[in-house]
């Protein structure tokens, strides 16, 4: 095999405390908005209408939350994922500052541990991921860990180092992009429920369905340059697991947000990712639903007109939210479940709306 092909690392090649510098900074683009758009149907109204963001003292509209994570994200799978089987799981995840077109992201990496399975063949990577703009500002950081098949069985296992996590990123710790004034429309966002309106506790089955096609999530993984290969080589994937391409578990994360604007749309910006699970793989032709729960509601000092809601979205495959499936049991998830995302989000206040 020529020596100017890069195979991916493998379990063994990653150590503790090594620094990955990813390539290919990427310029986002208008045409990156509109097939995101296209791809997930989302509805906020900061990130789709210039005239919405300008009444939050913002230039234009911002790209998507999520579009510059997975495009940050997508920077890191040929150096930490593109051998792995699955990634398993977030914590830790801030946004800082907006993205808007024209800006240029680039993603540098920590290993921050690795812990080998017991089956000798594949091991858990932890990662530190920090996503920046042109002028070095932090749009995106957070931990993840992911399944990364040995190239060699016999390669010894490292020592087992499990990076402690916290449950929740702070409230104090959130960056808050924007201000809300009084002339914040209700009507032009979706619903006039505000911050004031949730409860801890409250279940809201967002009803809303979509099914996924094998065209729209290469496409998107292709839009994020995510390379892994369990998601486009159906010549290599018959013969694995599953017998088909797994779909990018960021994929769902977008499908559970866009299906969440019923029932949390003034939910504009998500300011962190306080952990998360894919619980089960999906693929083409499952249908996704998703609802979610209430976990944690806070008000911030320094920002009166706008409150953060902790809330936990859980995605389901081919099966409607209307009795919010979940887990069997504590360590057992129900089968239908794809996803366990918990993230917070800043939502207007009522009462303390600004004066404009």
């Amino acid at each position: 095999m020529s020596g100017k092909t890069r195979p991916g690392n493998y379990f063994e090649d990653f150590r503790v405390g090594q620094e990955i510098v990813h390539a290919t900074p990427r310029t986002v683009t208008e045409g990156d908005v509109s097939v995101y758009a296209s791809l997930f149907g989302p509805r906020f109204a900061l990130s789709s209408s210039s005239m919405f963001a300008g009444q939050l003292g913002l230039p234009r509209s911002p790209v998507d939350d999520l579009l510059a994570f997975h495009i940050v994200f997508g920077k890191t799978v040929p150096d930490v994922s593109l051998n792995a089987i699955a990634n398993l799981g977030y914590a830790a995840g801030r946004f800082g500052a907006l993205v808007y077109p024209g800006d240029t992201l680039s993603t540098t990496s920590r290993v921050t541990g690795l812990r080998q399975n017991k089956n000798g063949k594949t091991g858990v990577v932890y990662v530190r991921s920090t996503g920046v703009n042109q002028r070095k500002e932090m749009v995106v950081e957070y931990d993840r860990w992911v399944m990364v098949r040995k190239r060699d069985l016999d390669a010894p296992a490292p020592e087992s180092v499990v990076p402690d996590l916290p449950a929740e990123v702070a409230v104090s710790d959130l960056i808050v992009p924007f201000e809300v004034g009084s002339d914040y429309d209700v009507h032009l966002a979706g619903s006039d429920q505000l911050w004031d309106d949730y409860e801890v506790g409250e279940k809201i089955d967002h009803v809303d369905a979509m099914t996924i096609e094998d065209s729209d999530h290469m496409m998107a993984c292709r839009l994020f340059q995510n390379t892994a290969k369990v998601h486009f080589n159906l010549h290599t994937e018959r013969e694995g697991r599953f017998g088909k391409r797994i779909v990018y578990g960021g994929y769902i994360i977008s499908l559970a947000r866009a299906l969440s604007f019923n029932g949390l749309a003034n939910a504009q910006t998500i300011a962190a990712i306080n952990g998360g699970r894919h619980t089960a793989p999906a693929f083409g032709q499952d249908t996704v639903y998703a609802w979610s729960e209430v976990l944690g509601k806070e008000a911030i000092t320094d920002h009166p007109s706008l409150g953060a809601l902790r809330v936990r979205t859980v995605a389901t495959k081919d099966r409607p939210c209307a009795d919010f499936p979940y887990k069997i049991d504590e360590r057992t998830y129900d089968p239908s479940v794809l996803l366990d995302f918990d993230y917070t989000v800043l939502m207007p206040r009522r009462s303390q709306r600004a004066a404009p």
